[in-house]
């Protein structure tokens, strides 16, 4: 029985060319070759199983090379590259420095460094994973680095380019790996398994290339593991069930129920989802990224950057049509959204399921979903109030509107010969100038609305639908009303604490007197609804009295009373307005009992 290889190291490429995937670094390697214009340190950099340190072995191959070929390929007939096939050559030197990362080991290979070869024209060092190297051995590494023999050639490989010291990078030419690309991958792949007899399917391939994240290696190994499971039959379902990956199906399907505001069969497919196994964070991530596919497939131009099989790529094209691209931006907005918040929520399943009741609400008619500028975060009520009973309860409100008012509105409709400035929507007025004096009055009130921060257990306060019908009756009835609402009585200390709240909600550039504001002490005076406020100078009395009104209006509102007046004054000569601190009252206190001080050094006291 012969011994099995795995893909990755059976089919590693063995010159330039066939490397997969990074071709301007490979042309670079060759023309440097080729015109005898060698470094005498290199750095590769870049993920994992991007092909660093195979391209390093071809590299030390070719240029040992006895008879090179024209476009700076190795022979792979000449002893050297014999000997490097067959992996006996004694010119090319392999360190592991993630298990060889002390100051000996440096000083080991510096030692092998003064011997030339004995075959070829260099002796090459790879040093891979060499960001594990520490610094007492990077330090020690420097000056052979800078000026090696001639003979010597360093290649170091490493995945974490940043962890490496800039005096070491400094003495390299640093060439920087990309990730394979899915097409690439998918084409390998395609290679591999026509020359080991297995039939695959492409959409098959394209899911392994998107599992490997653009390594090569892991591609590979993954293909392999698949080969196992499906008995060299590779099929689409085949790899979704062995690699865990989640349908193109359900995306599809979920799509349209979306678009047909289906939101019971939105949480019967997750939950379906679910039950096999999959994670809400995988899913959710998974139907941002088909949103963004339908996105891209919109466009002829961005059609290339939709990276899967053709047989998917048509549904693509076909389920793009049906979307809109202001449909697609809001939905790409909401899953990313749920995205960010679903590794802090506590319930992870509801935060899903609200998503797709959002996203299944975006393209019904009522929908204003911020005019493409953001989706609002908002469910839509499913029970709809009625009006009717609304328009019935304001009859009765039109009919008690005093006569006065009718009055006023009755030479404004006979006037007819002279023409009147317009206002406004002029469908409305003409349709207002058609009814009864009383019905107008009706239909121009406003259905009162109820908000949030009005709710409370406060029943002193007024409501916010009397609070609209106030601004429309006459001033009779005003004053009528504002009797019936009884104002709060104000106390020093909530006083102090809703001023306090206002000077620190003064713009920065008021900071100067928002301090000041603080270190101010207003007093209620006798009718406990006017409050006087002591100030240093005139300066401060005038910026004080423009402030005023906006004092007073933060005051009414929070503290509930319509009455509250703000006095400013200016304090007299021996009259001591400031607040004192901390250390201030020790030394007064201290003033009055001297023992204070006593205590105070005894225990060692100190004043924060």
């Amino acid at each position: 029985m012969d011994n099995y290889i795995v893909s990755a190291r059976k089919y590693r490429p063995a010159t330039f060319d066939t490397v997969v995937g990074q071709r301007a670094l490979t042309t670079t390697l060759k023309n440097a070759i080729t015109n005898n214009k060698l470094a005498h340190a290199y750095l590769f950099c870049g993920p994992r199983g991007v092909g660093k340190t195979t391209c390093a072995r071809i590299f030390a191959k070719t240029i040992n090379c006895l008879s090179p070929k024209p476009d700076g390929e190795a022979c792979n007939e000449c002893e050297s590259c014999k000997a490097f096939n067959e992996q006996r050559s004694y010119n090319i030197h392999e360190l592991d420095a993630a298990s060889n990362n002390s100051v000996e080991d440096i000083r080991s290979l510096i030692e092998q460094v003064r011997i030339p070869p004995q075959i070829g024209k260099y002796k090459v060092y790879i040093i891979d994973e060499v960001h594990m190297l520490s610094t007492a051995a990077f330090n020690a590494f420097l000056k052979t680095l800078e000026e090696p023999p001639h003979h010597a050639i360093f290649i170091l490989a490493t995945t974490e380019k940043h962890k490496i010291l800039p005096t070491i990078l400094s003495r390299c030419q640093i060439y920087d790996f990309n990730r394979i690309s899915v097409t690439d991958t998918v084409e390998h792949l395609q290679s591999v398994a026509q020359k080991e007899g297995i039939d695959v399917e492409p959409e098959a391939l394209t899911v392994i290339a998107q599992k490997a994240d653009g390594g090569m290696r892991d591609a590979l190994s993954i293909f392999d593991q698949v080969t196992s499971f499906s008995n060299g039959h590779i099929t689409y379902k085949s790899v979704i069930e062995n690699l865990n990956v989640l349908d193109y199906e359900y995306y599809f399907k979920l799509t349209d129920y979306i678009l047909e505001n289906k939101v019971s069969e939105c949480m019967l497919l997750f939950n379906e989802v679910l039950k096999k196994g999959f994670d809400g964070n995988h899913f959710i991530t998974g139907l941002s990224s088909h949103f963004r596919d339908l996105l891209v497939s919109r466009d002829e131009q961005t059609l290339q950057l939709l990276e899967v099989g053709a047989s998917i790529r048509e549904r693509y094209k076909a389920q793009a049509q049906k979307c809109e691209q202001k449909f697609l931006y809001k939905a790409m907005k909401l899953c990313n959204d749920c995205d960010l918040n679903y590794r802090q929520s506590k319930n992870k399943r509801l935060l899903v399921e609200l998503t797709l009741i959002q996203l299944a609400q975006i393209t019904s008619e009522e929908d204003d979903a911020g005019n493409g500028r953001g989706p609002k975060q908002v469910i839509k009520p499913i029970f709809n109030q009625q009006t009717a009973p609304a328009a019935t309860q304001q009859q009765p409100v039109a009919q008690q509107q005093p006569a006065h008012v009718q009055n006023v509105q009755q030479p404004v409709q006979q006037n007819t010969s002279e023409p009147q400035p317009q206002y406004g929507n002029t469908h409305t007025q003409q349709q207002e100038h058609k009814l009864p004096d009383g019905l107008k009055v009706a239909q121009e009130k406003k259905i009162p609305v109820v908000k949030g921060g009005i709710l409370g257990p406060s029943i002193k306060r007024r409501p916010q639908h009397q609070e609209e019908t106030v601004a429309q009756k006459p001033e009779a009835q005003i004053q009528q009303v504002e009797k019936e609402w009884e104002d709060y009585v104000v106390y020093d200390k909530d006083l102090n604490y809703y001023w306090r709240e206002f000077a620190t909600r003064l713009p920065k550039e008021e900071a100067a007197n928002a301090g000041r504001m603080m270190n101010m002490s207003p007093k209620l005076l006798d009718d406990q609804t006017t409050f006087e406020v002591a100030v240093d100078n005139e300066m401060v009395q005038k910026y004080m009295q423009q402030l005023a009104p906006q004092i007073e209006n933060h005051l009414r509102e929070q503290l509930h009373n319509r009455k509250i007046r703000m006095t400013v004054r200016v304090s007299a000569a021996d009259e001591n307005i400031r607040a004192y601190s901390h250390v201030e009252r020790f030394q007064m206190m201290s003033k009055k009992n001297p023992n204070l001080l006593k205590l105070k050094e005894e225990f060692g006291l100190e004043l924060s």
